[in-house]
């Protein structure tokens, strides 16, 4: 197959044209063409004047493509490389069954990749099935009370199963197709192997969820809701089983394998494995605010002219500075025409994330505006000191907000001056709702202060970013994991044989994507393969 980069379309162009543009990039005729695929799709709006789609594509001819291949100059037209010969080794099943703490996108896929094997896991997660857990948010959104077990943040799918669903990330694992490949055999769109940022949406998200979970199920693995380890137990510091507790009473696991894919939310396990003496170590993350604008202005700003453009969709932005003492400010999980979530699991404390729909078509976009915090900033030696500093932030803004769930918030006016100045074009999404309040009041200096050197130096890129009417809500504080339960080669505890920590509450991920490469790299381990 020949590979061919830099195609061009206009924002007006078909798909179907793509065929006449590679015959004429190859000098062919398109008879000669027997099939092609897309594999990269982007937008280029580096010019204003001149917004359109730039594609990759694979091409296969009935005959001679390294001779057509030779006789153009240009570095975007090569033969396609050949993949890699990755064989599938045999695995070498656990004595007794796997056990998979955590039903997010690492506990999922964890759990699929040993049923695929024959393993037969038993997954098992503390909160309710994602169409339940869908009724118990919508529930607590509304203003009821908060179910600490199943949440945003607990629950099937995991925090991820309520925000827009990315899947770009950094990481070049290979498994990173099979992860793409399972979600589109599951109902994703299957242009999120092609286009630049992939996403799936939260509408889309529980269909997937759940029909992954029936794939395991399928395969000869168990899968319980409402189950939460309570504890770990061990033999000759090895794991032999686990304990929960389950709407019919304790149960036992007896297992040598647990992966543990609990999530950066799970506090009370992080605390459960450094009584146990499992090793776990401080780690850095971030914190900040979720920062709203008029997804009008965003598009304005991004595609000139062309904002509006129904191939275009919403648009997006990624914003970043390091300063000279060290700190950086940047914007995370945007999400396009989304809106503000309540993402609180434990009670007397608000948390803040975003979400977006699959079509991005909501009022406002948002995005979390967020300054790095290290563990020099912690305040305390324990690997679990980062918790108590998110905890403690997280408190003081129930309690700023009226003690009802209702976030504290303010405009980045009033932000910079300290004077209330009502809402005004932007209306905040945040349920049950939102106070106004000096959010500043929150944070240690270094991040109220560097969330104002943002503000001030991001409007550069992106000039709406620091509109005096953006709405500004508080505090988001689950960015990552701020512990990491340390592990070895063999992706097991160092302290616990038969202990894997996995995913981005072990703190070995960031996001959907390599959450779930994680999760099948973990299986693997446990395969030994």
């Amino acid at each position: 197959m020949i590979r061919i980069g830099n195609i061009k379309l206009s924002l007006n162009d078909d798909e179907s044209i793509l065929k006449k543009k590679i015959s004429r990039l190859l000098g062919i005729e398109p008879s000669r063409i027997k099939s092609f695929e897309i594999v990269k799709k982007a937008i280029d709006a580096r010019d204003k004047t001149d917004v359109h789609f730039v594609y990759s594509v694979d091409a296969l001819l009935d005959s001679n493509e390294e001779k057509i291949v030779s006789r153009k100059k240009r570095g975007d037209i090569t033969i396609k490389p050949k993949a890699e010969s990755n064989p599938f080794p045999v695995p070498t099943l656990p004595k007794r069954r796997p056990v998979v703490v955590g039903a997010g996108p690492a506990g999922l896929f964890a759990a699929l990749t040993l049923a695929k094997s024959g393993a037969k896991p038993i997954l098992i997660e503390r909160g309710e099935s994602v169409f339940d857990r869908a009724k118990s948010v919508e529930s607590f959104f509304n203003g009821d009370k908060l179910n600490t077990e199943s949440n945003v943040q607990f629950g099937e799918g995991g925090a991820g199963a309520f925000s827009d669903g990315k899947l770009n990330s950094g990481t070049h694992d290979r498994r990173r197709f099979e992860v793409y490949k399972t979600f589109i055999e599951h109902g994703a769109p299957s242009e999120i192997m092609y286009t630049k940022n992939p996403h799936l949406g939260s509408d889309n998200l529980p269909k997937i969820v759940s029909g992954i979970r029936e794939s395991i199920k399928a395969l000869g693995g168990d899968v319980y809701f409402s189950c939460k380890m309570t504890n770990i137990l061990t033999k000759d510091g090895k794991v032999c089983g686990v304990l929960c507790t389950h709407p019919d009473g304790e149960l036992t696991f007896e297992t040598e394998d647990l992966i543990l894919a609990v999530g950066h939310s799970a506090r009370d396990v992080f605390s459960l494995l450094l009584d146990m003496g499992v090793s776990l170590s401080q780690k850095p993350f971030a914190m900040g605010v979720r920062i709203e604008h008029l997804q009008s202005d965003i598009d304005k700003c991004q595609y000139g002219a062309f904002a509006g453009h129904k191939a275009l969709g919403a648009a997006d932005y990624k914003l970043s500075n390091r300063f000279s003492d060290g700190r950086c400010v940047y914007t995370f999980c945007m999400c396009p025409g989304g809106s503000v979530i309540n993402s609180s699991s434990e009670e007397g404390g608000i948390v803040t994330n975003g979400m977006s729909l699959f079509a991005r078509n909501l009022k406002n976009a948002n995005s979390a505006l967020l300054v790095n915090v290290t563990p020099e900033d912690f305040g305390g030696s324990s690997p679990i000191a980062g918790v108590e500093m998110q905890r403690k932030i997280e408190k003081a803004a129930f309690s700023l907000g009226g003690k009802n769930y209702r976030a504290p918030a303010q405009t980045v006016e009033g932000y910079f001056t300290g004077r209330k100045t009502g809402f005004g074009k932007i209306s905040p999404t945040f349920l049950p709702g939102v106070v106004e309040a000096d959010i500043s009041s929150l944070f240690p200096d270094y991040i109220a202060e560097n969330l104002k050197r943002g503000l001030s130096q991001f409007p550069k890129y992106i000039k709406a970013f620091a509109d005096d009417e953006a709405v500004l809500t508080a505090p988001e504080t689950r960015s990552s994991s701020p512990v990491r339960i340390d592990r070895d080669e063999k992706l097991m505890s160092p302290s616990l044989s038969g202990l894997y920590p996995c995913g981005e509450g072990a703190g070995y991920a960031g996001g959907i994507l390599s959450s779930a490469v994680d999760g099948i790299k973990v299986a693997e381990s446990v395969l030994k393969i």
